[in-house]
């Protein structure tokens, strides 16, 4: 069962409340999306530590429910 675009943005916005978000469904499938991630929570961290955070918020649906993710993120 495919993730709806609105979900996605809910459980990333539970974990870093002060996110900015843009999602977009690259293939208009539900199933494939790229999300760009915009947080103050992101200070100090490296790359791959602020997408650990993106991808944890999803609580384990990445793989399942979700897909693929392609995740930028910013530090606000």
């Amino acid at each position: 069962m495919a993730m709806d675009l609105k979900e996605i943005e809910s459980l990333i916005k539970e974990a870093l409340p002060d996110a900015e978000i843009e999602i977009q469904d690259l293939a208009g499938d539900g199933n494939h999306y790229s999300a760009t991630v915009i947080s103050s929570q992101f200070a100090g961290k490296s790359k791959i530590q602020q997408h650990k955070m993106v991808y944890s918020s999803l609580k384990g649906k990445m793989g399942n429910e979700l897909h693929a993710l392609a995740v930028k993120t910013k530090e606000k």
